[in-house]
């Protein structure tokens, strides 16, 4: 499978994993900000994400923006998800996620939904640094060859 379409794919799943994850916040309804109520939090911040991710997706199919931006996009994801459910700082900690729902079994299948979401970001953003770097390569590589042709680019 080419780069591009690798890096499509892994952004379907994350957007999968990340509406998953933004109706998992509805069902349980603790977390949850504007649109949904009158409260600006991390909640309404992450919705942000969405038109991010379109814009993204056009820009990078019109071959505007490449793997790097996807980087940023992904690990900042990564982060920013982590951040906010695990560590001495989280805002929403693991036991608000699998603790609110009704049935226990739902709330660790929700709590592990939450742990493969992070899990899959961290993927894609490895993913996407290798075809990064590899560009990159391609690039320098390429910049040699004319300067030793004495072209400049």
């Amino acid at each position: 499978m080419d780069t591009r379409r690798t890096i499509y794919l892994l952004t379907g799943i994350a957007v999968a994993f990340s509406v998953g994850h933004h109706v998992d916040h509805l069902i349980r309804g603790n977390a949850v900000g504007w649109p949904v109520n009158g409260d600006v939090n991390a909640f309404t911040m992450s919705l942000g994400i969405y038109p991010l991710l379109a814009a993204g997706m056009l820009l990078y199919r019109a071959r505007r923006v490449g793997p790097a931006f996807w980087v940023l996009i992904s690990s900042g994801g990564a982060a920013l998800v982590g951040l906010l459910h695990f560590g001495p700082l989280a805002v929403e900690p693991p036991h608000l996620v699998h603790g609110g729902h009704d049935s226990p079994i739902v709330g660790w299948l929700a709590f592990g939904w939450l742990v493969a979401f992070v899990g899959v970001l961290i993927v894609t953003s490895i993913v996407e640094a290798r075809a990064w770097y590899a560009a990159r390569q391609s690039h320098r590589a390429a910049d040699r060859r004319l300067a030793a042709e004495g072209i400049d680019r």
